[in-house]
């Protein structure tokens, strides 16, 4: 079932008063599509987000994986929103909208602070004309969204809480996704939330926080951002090294017989397995 934007957005500020969190998933193909939709009916009281994003359009094609994510949360049996991550592109955010988007995520953090804010609230008008909820990001997440690259995070790359207070108000975003230590990919140190920081964001942003770069996070560390108005989870990295490693072990097997299908399957039911198993992290209250 494909949950329309006012659908979703309740679940999210549900997810924000009882601190636990949807998680946002990324899909890149057919077979990381079929295995996010097979985790959330899995889990039917825990809605999904299924993120076909700017960065998987570079692989799969804008309108093939938008609408082959449409197509499969339309007709599951799970609550699924579909999710443009990270756009920086009005065009490219006025055409998931008009497909049937449920939200929409305008990334300007790499803007200066004036320019993310005319970028996103031109972002917040046209997700409103389609009904779709709208997620923005302030302050500099470092790494590489489709690769590992062992970034480290530095202090002055974090959200500052009053100028996340004044970002909101001047926008009017339903969500905002922050820097507090946080980082996309794997990295060879463990990742320490600023959750001081977090806080201190919490108490002067009054909408759901999202943390990006959750692959890999410590529980201790995930819990205390529940806490902390964290209501959104993205999820990328821990799906692409559970597909890769189910790859490489049905490998031997395949390579003789050219068996691709064997290698597709392997790996759709590790991302099903590892989302399924965040899933239930998230549904749990700290």
């Amino acid at each position: 079932m494909l949950l329309t934007g006012p659908e979703g957005l309740k679940s999210l500020t549900e997810a924000y008063a009882s601190h636990s969190a949807i998680p946002g998933f990324v899909a890149y193909n057919l077979e990381t599509v079929q295995a996010i939709v097979a985790a959330a009916e899995a889990h039917p009281t825990h809605p999904v987000l299924l993120q076909a994003g700017s960065s998987p359009f570079k692989h799969a094609g804008r309108d093939p994986l938008m609408r082959l994510a449409l197509d499969a949360a339309a007709t599951s049996s799970a609550s699924l929103g579909v999710h443009l991550d990270h756009s920086r592109d009005l065009d490219e955010i006025t055409a998931c909208l008009k497909a049937g988007y449920t939200s929409i995520m305008v990334d300007g953090s790499h803007l200066p602070f004036a320019d993310n804010i005319a970028l996103t609230r031109e972002a917040v008008r046209r997700a409103r004309d389609h009904g779709a909820w709208v997620e923005a990001e302030l302050g500099a997440l470092p790494g590489d969204e489709d690769i590992s690259t062992n970034a480290t995070t530095t202090p002055t790359a974090m959200t500052d809480p009053a100028q996340a207070a004044d970002f909101v108000a001047q926008t009017d975003v339903d969500a905002l996704a922050v820097a507090v230590g946080n980082v996309h990919g794997f990295t060879t140190t463990p990742v320490t939330l600023d959750l001081p920081r977090l806080a201190k964001i919490h108490s002067t942003v009054p909408i759901p926080l999202v943390l990006h770069g959750a692959s890999g996070l410590p529980t201790p560390q995930l819990q205390g951002a529940l806490t902390r108005g964290v209501a959104k989870i993205n999820v990328n990295a821990e799906l692409r090294r559970a597909y890769l490693q189910a790859v490489q072990s049905q490998l031997p097997n395949a390579l003789p017989g050219s068996d691709v299908v064997s290698i597709w399957t392997a790996g759709r039911q590790a991302v099903t397995e590892a989302a399924s198993r965040i899933i239930t992290q998230l549904s749990q209250q700290p």
